[in-house]
């Protein structure tokens, strides 16, 4: 569904989000109808069908484009896997892989992380150092993600009140709005200006993810010590104030908010028909969870009582968007004071096979992570992605429901070698597809790293290298 000139208000959360779909062309048959390009490639498995797992072949072209769903397709080689469920490629729309400026983390070492952990997209935020919010700075990162990239990336932007925030809002797949302070970002918008930041973004049409914590509600005091100190000196109120100042935003803004940790906040994000992300770590840790800084992210774990509240509507479906908020730092950074130890975890490579442990143990559908996983998260990025269905990329991963192991952050491949997932249950991906080849095959990665930096179809970034009019100028 693509917006035009004459826009509507929006609607309720399920219709969000904007396909951009970008079909392979068809071909003329004999009798002079259009019919699907022929498939090189047949893989065979079960997929979630109608809400039931049926045995089907997924017809693969040249260009690496699903052309035929059936049950059994013609092609001219055929990859079968059995009882294995083909599961639509994951997009992660928030990961921080610090490049340029840190050392924790890069955007190679982070999209075999991504891959292993069956995402075929990302979306690479702004706060690195120095922070993206100049046209040369993000051209920059662009080069750094050609010929080093696993899976696809998206990149972010920030504005900074900078004169020329439309050259940047020109070239970037998306805007990130910091509300309050944090890794890289000083300069933050205050009440007034909040609003024209907002504004002078939206003839651009972009997806714009806001960190939404009111940093007037944090509570001075003596320094936090735990987890359960975090949580009080950043409390729910100033997530609560913050969604507060966002809903006098325009209805026409393409907005959505990063990791909401409140069921209170689903309830009326949904009520206002905005998007919005949860994360594994608010979904499955509290603040009790561990007591040292491994468990110290912003925003803050919540008590239990809220982290059950919050995974209760993420397992009803009422979660939109389920991302990583990937963001590693070192052990030693981490083995520091819990006051002045850097924020975030890491997180991308087990997104996906944690919540299919919880698949397995029916505590959440395949249909929900699917949609909030997989589908939701590649429409908002505008990507041809999270569905097995002609038209779409043949990306997809490849899942044994009885291959079950646990979270050990030592084997995992993030560079900083710890997770606070440690002892969790996780389902890998047995493989992962990409655009019709294997990258990813039990817990190694074996493909090209041939990841490009994509944009939405919808924004200005898209259109002028399609050659088609800037509808923001």
């Amino acid at each position: 569904m693509q917006r035009t000139a004459e826009k509507t208000p929006l609607a309720r959360p399920a219709d969000l989000f904007t396909p951009g779909r970008v079909r392979p062309k068809m071909r003329r048959s004999r009798a002079g109808r259009s019919a699907a390009p022929a498939a090189s490639v047949v893989v065979a498995g079960r997929t979630l069908l109608r809400g039931r797992l049926t045995p089907i072949e997924v017809g693969i072209d040249d260009d690496g484009w699903i052309v035929s769903v059936a049950r059994s397709t013609a092609g001219a080689r055929r990859v079968d896997f059995g009882e294995g469920v083909i599961v639509p490629a994951a997009t992660d729309l928030h990961v921080h892989f610090r490049e340029p400026g840190g050392d924790a983390e890069s955007i190679a070492t982070g999209t075999v992380e991504a891959a292993l952990g069956g995402i075929a997209a990302v979306g690479e935020m702004p706060n690195t150092v120095p922070v993206i919010d100049r046209v040369d700075r993000l051209e920059e990162k662009a080069a750094r993600v050609r010929g080093r990239a696993a899976v696809d990336v998206l990149l972010y932007g920030t504005p900074t009140g900078r004169a020329d925030l439309g050259d940047l809002a020109g070239a970037v797949g998306a805007m990130k709005v910091f509300m309050s302070p944090t890794s890289g970002i000083e300069r933050v918008p205050g009440p007034r200006e909040l609003p024209a930041w907002l504004e002078a973004l939206r003839p651009y049409d972009l997806p714009i993810t806001v960190h939404a914590e009111e940093p007037t509600e944090f509570r001075d005091g003596p320094p936090a010590t735990d987890p359960s100190g975090w949580d009080s000196s950043r409390p729910p109120r100033a997530e609560r104030a913050a969604l507060a100042r966002l809903g006098a935003a325009s209805p026409y803004l393409r907005l959505h908010i990063a990791h909401v940790t409140l069921a209170e906040s689903v309830a009326a994000l949904r009520a206002d028909g905005r998007s919005f992300e949860a994360t594994p770590h608010h979904l499955l840790l509290s603040d009790r969870s561990g007591r040292d800084a491994r468990f110290k992210v912003n925003p803050p774990l919540r008590p239990e009582r809220e982290r059950a509240a919050l995974w209760a509507a993420f397992a009803r479906g009422e979660v939109p968007c389920l991302a990583s908020d990937h963001a590693p730092h070192s052990a030693a950074a981490k083995e520091g004071p819990f006051d002045t130890a850097p924020s975030g975890m890491p997180g991308v490579e087990t997104m996906v096979p944690l919540m299919l442990a919880r698949v397995r143990a029916a505590e959440l559908s395949l249909e929900v992570l699917q949609r909030s996983a997989c589908d939701r998260p590649a429409r908002w990025f505008g990507q041809p992605l999270g569905r097995i269905a002609p038209g779409h990329r043949a990306s997809f991963m490849v899942v044994d429901f009885r291959r079950r192991t646990r979270v050990d952050g030592r084997r995992l491949h993030a560079p900083c070698g710890w997770s606070a997932f440690d002892g969790h249950e996780a389902i890998f991906p047995r493989e992962l597809w990409r655009n019709g080849v294997p990258i990813a095959r039990d817990g190694e990665f074996i493909g090209r790293r041939d990841g490009t930096v994509v944009a939405p179809e919808f924004s200005a970034a898209a259109r002028r290298r399609a050659g088609r009019p800037d509808l923001s100028s």
